[in-house]
């Protein structure tokens, strides 16, 4: 497991390998709903990553690898540990069709990369190459270079600092959140 390879991928891009899935992954395949509540470290939530969808993913899935999709990718709940569990997986970006909104909010939020290009979609397989060009806002796959609309400068820093909550910090100049008081 490799949690710095999203972050990495904000910041330039990043190059891996393609685990297709189709339409409408739910926030229950991607982290079964019964851990939610027992388990708490990364390495324990990263094993049990799309275990309900694909067996294969967790045993053959490495740091930098990027997740294709189809429309709707993460609808259900609201549960965080759909995005942790591809982020402490080293899930380095997840290209969807759509995402569901309370997902892409979620994952920008814990700094997981979420693109959208509907050509990459249609052209990935597993296994394929991938590499995402942030500057360039182009995926390479199969020989193809596909556009896709650039991410807001905001959002590329919010990934690229590990989320919204280090974003914050970094922009406060603070090393954690105990620094902060709140009025009484």
């Amino acid at each position: 497991m490799n949690a710095a390879a999203p972050a990495e991928a904000a910041r330039s891009g990043c190059a891996g390998r393609v685990w297709k899935y189709g339409d409408g992954v739910n926030t229950d395949v991607l982290f079964p709903g019964k851990y939610t509540y027992t388990l708490r470290a990364a390495a324990d939530i990263a094993a049990h990553a799309l275990e309900d969808l694909d067996p294969l993913f967790t045993a053959g899935a490495v740091a930098g690898d990027v997740i294709v999709a189809g429309r709707n990718f993460g609808n259900g709940s609201s549960r965080e540990q759909a995005v942790t569990c591809l982020l402490y997986r080293g899930v380095a970006a997840v290209v969807a069709r759509s995402f569901a909104r309370i997902y892409f909010r979620n994952g920008i939020n814990q700094g997981l990369l979420l693109i959208t290009c509907p050509a990459v979609v249609d052209a990935a397989q597993t296994g394929d190459a991938i590499e995402i060009d942030l500057a360039q806002s182009i995926i390479r796959l199969n020989g193809a270079a596909h556009a896709f609309p650039p991410l807001s400068p905001n959002m590329r820093s919010i990934i690229a600092a590990g989320g919204l909550v280090a974003h914050v910090r970094h922009k406060l100049g603070l090393s954690s959140t105990t620094a902060v008081k709140f009025s009484e």
